[in-house]
C-alpha cells in the first residue's frame, strides 16, 4: 500500500503541475510535472502484484482517496460526505482486489 500512496502523490502532483501551466502558470511548471509523472510510472511499476491490471485496479481506489486529500490540503476545499463515502467504497474495493484469497 505505501507504493500506491507514493504513486498517487506523484501522479496528482504531476497532473496538477500540467493543470497549473494550462491555466496560465509558467511553462517551467512542466519540468517538475514531467519528473513527477515519470516517478509515478516507475513507482507503480514496482507494485508486487503479478498482474499489472489487478495492481492498477487496486491503485485506483488509493488514487481516489488521495485526490480528495489533495482537494482538501492543496486546494482548500473540504470533501463532503459523498466524497468521503465514495472514497471509502473505492478503498474497500481496492482492499478486496488486493487481499482476496485466490486459488
Amino acid at each position: 500500500m505505501p507504493l500506491y500512496i507514493l504513486a498517487a502523490a506523484l501522479e496528482i502532483a504531476g497532473c496538477f503541475a500540467v493543470f497549473s501551466w494550462w491555466r496560465g502558470a509558467s511553462v517551467l511548471w512542466l519540468i517538475p510535472g514531467a519528473l513527477a509523472l515519470a516517478g509515478f510510472a516507475y513507482v507503480l511499476a514496482l507494485a508486487p502484484e503479478t498482474h499489472a491490471g489487478r495492481s492498477y485496479a487496486a491503485y485506483g481506489g488509493v488514487y481516489i482517496a488521495a485526490s480528495l486529500l489533495w482537494l482538501w490540503l492543496a486546494e482548500g476545499t473540504r470533501p463532503d460526505w459523498a466524497d468521503v463515502a465514495g472514497a471509502g467504497l473505492a478503498l474497500a474495493g481496492a482492499a478486496v482486489i488486493l487481499f482476496a484469497p485466490r486459488g
